[in-house]
């Protein structure tokens, strides 16, 4: 059964919010996603002033890859940078060949 998705900065014991992690360290990600970006975790420590009670939880996501960041955390998911939309756009010229012209010398 999963688990019930709470807000990182409050207490899982007695309900308090707390208004930053104790410290912070960054996961990456071994394998890009699908559009190629590489996912960075930051995950912080905690510890509740009400009761002492200790957690880690995810503090924000960053995905960044080709021309666009984007950042998932509290307020919610910001991107930067150009959209993928536009990347497909920027692929590239299309030159066809006839191979009947390769043939003929000159």
């Amino acid at each position: 059964m999963p688990k019930k998705q709470r807000e990182s900065d409050v207490c899982p014991n007695c309900g308090t919010k707390v208004d930053k992690p104790i410290k912070t360290w960054n996961l990456v990600s071994p394998l890009p996603d699908s559009y190629g970006r590489i996912t960075i975790t930051v995950m912080g420590s905690y510890e509740c002033p009400n009761c002492g009670h200790r957690w880690r939880a995810v503090v924000s996501k960053i995905r960044a890859g080709g021309s666009e960041v984007e950042v998932e955390g509290k307020k919610g998911v910001k991107k930067f940078g150009e959209s993928k939309k536009q990347d497909k756009q920027d692929e590239g010229e299309i030159i066809e060949l006839d191979l009947g012209d390769l043939d003929e010398e000159e």
